[in-house]
């Protein structure tokens, strides 16, 4: 039998967001890194869904469309029944998109005419009312996002910032009709579809909201969200949350933690971290674009700290302090090298023998999984919401634990808690 959901997600740590929460809802979930080149159906056997971890977030529009229109053809391949088009739940994007134009060509690609919209994530703070999304009791445009180095989000009203990305008519299905149940919305779609509108901004501002969302969407060929739709859309296959569906073989070997998020959440890990007193390294990207082997130093480091650690390794700084490298490097340039960096870095951690990895923002997480040879990661337990940590193999057949952590997302101290979750009870 073919897999029943097939999703595909425009960063890394996002698909691991959104796979989590399929998996806390009773699904198994194998996430892919990029689109087999070989076909790989095999690698979906056993798997009740399928999440393919693009790195489209910020790429050229036409990279995106392409990537994306890669993966939903190796899904349906797969035999996905519904298809998912997972985005991060503070709608991160710029007005050239890419949300609104991956969307539409997934519409195209389906045969569709119509699909839903909502980033919607309450377990971490995310809510839509109105079509505005709120980070926690602010509104998207009056939190830390608005500083994002690459997606600044200035606009909280949804409707008009998917306007802004599409040809097509966006319209909205608000709380009161969420409230009132699956037909309801299921009525709200009919006549917006009447009316010739494409897209529905949808409003949930809590779990329950999302389950009645995820009812009503049975019969949509595709689907658009953050990951909190997650939560309602197994049990449209008869599926239930089980903890079979989140097992992961033992882990061993040394713990690190590479971060080059430059979020609030994860610059308050950092320091919390920092507090505990344990080993930490930062890169300096004025350094290394100065010709200085910052990786190699990195390295160094780590290797004395290892059996002491977990040892964490990060680029991490508050935003006036991004802002001031970026004036003098510029942000693209920036953000490779610091990317690259990284990326050698964990590398060579997993070379010294670490087995249990904390990976944090999207961008490094996927130039980090690219520079381990990752292929596939079996989805595990949840470490806080969003994050689960998962089962890989490297190249060479050896296990490895990773954590891929969105910027955005855990407790204050998840660097540290991250790693308890691995061990046996």
């Amino acid at each position: 039998m073919g897999i029943r959901l097939g999703a595909l997600a425009d960063d890394f740590t996002g698909a691991t967001d959104l796979a989590n929460n399929l998996v806390r809802a009773g699904m198994r979930v194998v996430q892919l890194i990029d689109v087999p080149g070989d076909g790989g159906y095999g690698l979906a056997q056993d798997a009740d869904a399928v999440v393919i971890a693009l790195k489209s977030r910020t790429a050229p529009v036409a990279e995106a469309v392409d990537a994306s229109l890669r993966a939903l053809a190796w899904l349906r391949g797969a035999g996905a029944e519904q298809v998912y088009f997972k985005y991060c739940s503070t709608f991160d994007s710029t007005p050239a998109g890419n949300i609104g134009p991956v969307a539409e060509a997934l519409m195209d690609a389906l045969g569709t005419d119509f699909t839903v919209a909502t980033p919607a994530f309450p377990d971490n703070g995310r809510t839509v009312f109105k079509g505005h999304l709120f980070v926690g009791d602010v509104l998207l445009s009056e939190s830390g996002m608005r500083d994002h180095p690459l997606t600044p989000m200035t606009d909280s009203n949804l409707v008009e910032v998917l306007r802004a990305q599409t040809t097509r008519p966006v319209g909205l299905i608000d709380h009161r009709v969420v409230a009132s149940g699956a037909d309801a919305v299921r009525s709200r779609i009919a006549e917006l579809r009447s009316q010739g509108v494409a897209f529905a901004v949808v409003d949930a501002v809590s779990n329950a909201d999302l389950v009645r969302l995820g009812e009503a969407v049975r019969e949509l060929p595709l689907v658009t969200a953050g990951s909190g739709l997650a939560i309602g859309l197994p049990a449209n296959w008869g599926l239930q949350p089980s903890s079979a569906a989140a097992e992961l073989p033992a882990a061993s070997g040394h713990r690190a933690i590479v971060s080059g998020s430059v979020s609030t959440a994860t610059n308050g890990q950092v320091r919390a971290f920092l507090d505990t007193g344990r080993p930490a390294f930062s890169v300096d990207p004025l350094r290394i674009a100065a010709g200085e082997d910052v990786a190699g130093s990195a390295l160094a480091f780590a290797e004395a700290h290892l059996a002491d650690g977990p040892v964490l390794i990060y680029s991490t700084e508050a935003p006036e302090a991004v802002r001031g490298v970026q004036s003098r490097l510029g942000a693209a340039e920036a953000g490779e090298l610091v990317e690259r960096t990284l990326a050698e870095v964990a590398r060579g951690l997993v070379a010294r023998g670490v087995r249990r990895l904390v990976v944090a923002g999207g961008e490094t997480s996927g130039a980090v999984v690219q520079a381990l040879g990752i292929t596939g990661l079996r989805i595990g337990p949840q470490i806080d919401p969003g994050v689960p940590w998962c089962a890989a193999a490297l190249p060479d057949g050896s296990p490895l634990h990773l954590a891929l952590k969105s910027g955005n997302f855990g407790a204050p101290d998840f660097f540290s808690a991250a790693f308890a979750v691995l061990e046996p009870a």
